[in-house]
């Protein structure tokens, strides 16, 4: 949204007045809980899909249904980042919350794996617009001292909506007796009501705002058009690796406990949401931690307690004791998520924030193209365990690339 004269000195107004209970951020977050409210509806529902009585599939019949909307999404990332800067943060948000009620109502009239697929590709696709958009409208919203604050409630809503996907099928299917196609049809109508909160915000941020330490005057920084430095390249590189293992062990992880340590369908659910759910608290957290100690430094901390709790839980024999740290695992892992979104922040110019955010999701929707098909055969190979062990070793090499590679404080 381009002002000028009296409306821009308005906007100037809304913007150094923005915070963290902000109608803007607030519309954010419950966006971002219904944008990822459907990503890991379908692998929760896997041990349903191999089922005799659905679509009887095989594990690489189901890595490839994983593997097939992370690369739809890929394809858009870029130009869906490039799109964003362009036109504005609101109007894609709306379209992307149009394309997933239209996903969410495809997939509850499925009736064959191919319209599956074509169904769950939009809902990822819906991701590859709303992202980009939807960060970059809440970085340049918040000067940086505040920003770690605001993308961890911003994060809290989009761990929310991982955690109650899965969740929602545990209500649904086991409290009311619906079908897993119902669950998909539910979903619709929050994301249309999530459309008409996104067509009442009034102020949309263009450029980043940053609060004097003299006064309450209003600057803009980082407003060049250089995007890729080497810290940017390196930090992409940390993500991709660290996408690998999260794919692999998302991809499958309710097919483990429902074949290998003997959990019902929707209590392996309900744990895979509750996971996610931690993020409500530890996102937060992490946002506050890591304005006070620094993104980097932070991120380090979160990622090493997250990594030794996986270790833990595949080494420890109880499977109270897998749970546990497994849950823990991701709570540790949310505690850095604002810390990781601040850094893309920090390595990307304000006017081309979009393309930066669609580089940063961009490793997700790629190596959640080929992760899942490396878990199939890993599992086919060694058995579905050992997908935790070959992820754990994936996270450690992540997690020195990003300790060696990526140089925030020089960006």
């Amino acid at each position: 949204m381009i002002l000028s004269g009296e409306g821009c000195m308005e906007a100037e107004k809304a913007h150094r007045s923005a915070s963290l209970l902000s109608y803007g951020l607030l519309v954010m977050t419950v966006t971002h809980t219904l944008t990822h409210a459907f990503d890991r509806i379908h692998t929760a529902l896997f041990p349903i899909l191999t089922s005799s009585q659905e679509f009887n599939l095989t594990l690489q019949q189901l890595g490839i249904v994983a593997a097939i909307p992370p690369l739809c999404q890929a394809l858009l990332s870029i130009p869906m980042g490039l799109l964003s800067d362009r036109v504005g943060a609101k109007k894609l948000i709306l379209v992307s919350l149009a394309i997933a009620a239209s996903g969410s109502i495809l997939a509850s009239r499925a009736r064959h794996p191919v319209t599956l697929i074509m169904a769950i590709s939009l809902l990822y696709i819906n991701t590859s617009i709303y992202h980009p958009s939807s960060y970059s409208f809440t970085t340049r919203l918040f000067s940086p001292r505040n920003r770690p604050r605001a993308l961890g409630i911003h994060g809290a809503g989009g761990t929310l909506g991982m955690a109650i996907g899965p969740i929602s099928i545990s209500i649904l299917m086991g409290l009311f007796a619906l079908g897993w196609r119902d669950v998909y049809f539910f979903w619709a109508v929050p994301t249309v009501l999530g459309a008409i909160l996104v067509l009442m915000i009034k102020y949309e941020p263009t450029t980043d705002a940053v609060e004097e330490d003299k006064g309450s005057e209003l600057q803009y920084q980082n407003d060049s058009d250089s995007l890729l430095s080497l810290a940017l390249v390196m930090f992409l590189v940390f993500i991709s690796i660290r996408q690998v293992a999260m794919q692999m062990i998302s991809t499958f992880f309710t097919t483990y406990l429902v074949f290998e340590k003997g959990f019902s369908e929707v209590l392996s659910s309900l744990i895979y949401g509750s996971g996610s759910l931690l993020g409500l608290v530890s996102a937060p957290i992490g946002g506050i931690l890591a304005s006070r100690y620094g993104e980097k430094k932070w991120l380090m901390i979160a990622l090493s307690l997250s990594y030794i709790s996986l270790g833990l839980a595949i080494t420890l024999p109880s499977v109270a004791a897998f749970v546990i740290f497994y849950l823990f695992h991701g709570f540790c892992n949310t505690l850095g998520m604002a810390a990781n979104s601040a850094i893309i922040a920090r390595l990307t110019p304000s006017r081309r924030r979009g393309l930066g955010y669609a580089l940063y999701f961009l490793p997700g929707s790629i190596m959640g193209a080929v992760a899942p098909i490396i878990a199939a055969h890993i599992a086919d190979a060694f058995g579905l365990g050992s997908i935790f062990v070959f992820a754990l070793g994936v996270y450690v090499i992540g997690l020195a690339v990003f300790k060696v590679g990526v140089n925030v404080e020089s960006s």
